[in-house]
């Protein structure tokens, strides 16, 4: 058999953001996690709201001018309707008349 096979295996610990740490054996050394077990809404059955940035603010911030401008969802006053059937594509069925 091969000498030096396996990989080293030493002592390690793992770091929660919550504080909570967990010492195991691994190949990568000591690390840090952001979300562990003691902190998890799965397993804690609490909700901890992770993202506090927002994500619809900054969406309404970053594009809610542009938007209030022209690109506004709704049509102006008096516009002319939108046709009511596309033409039919090649190949496909025929319309009945």
């Amino acid at each position: 058999m091969k000498a030096d096979l396996h990989p080293v295996y030493p002592p390690s610990r793992i770091t929660c953001a919550c504080g909570n740490v967990v010492e195991t054996k691994s190949t990568r050394g000591s690390f840090a996690v952001e979300v562990c077990s003691n902190c998890h809404p799965f397993f804690t059955g609490k909700y901890k709201l992770l993202d506090t940035a927002g994500r619809v603010d900054k969406f309404r911030k970053k594009y809610g001018a542009k938007a209030a401008i022209g690109g506004g969802a709704a049509p102006a006053e008096g516009a002319a309707e939108a046709p009511a059937a596309a033409p039919a594509k090649k190949g496909g069925k025929k319309a009945e008349a």
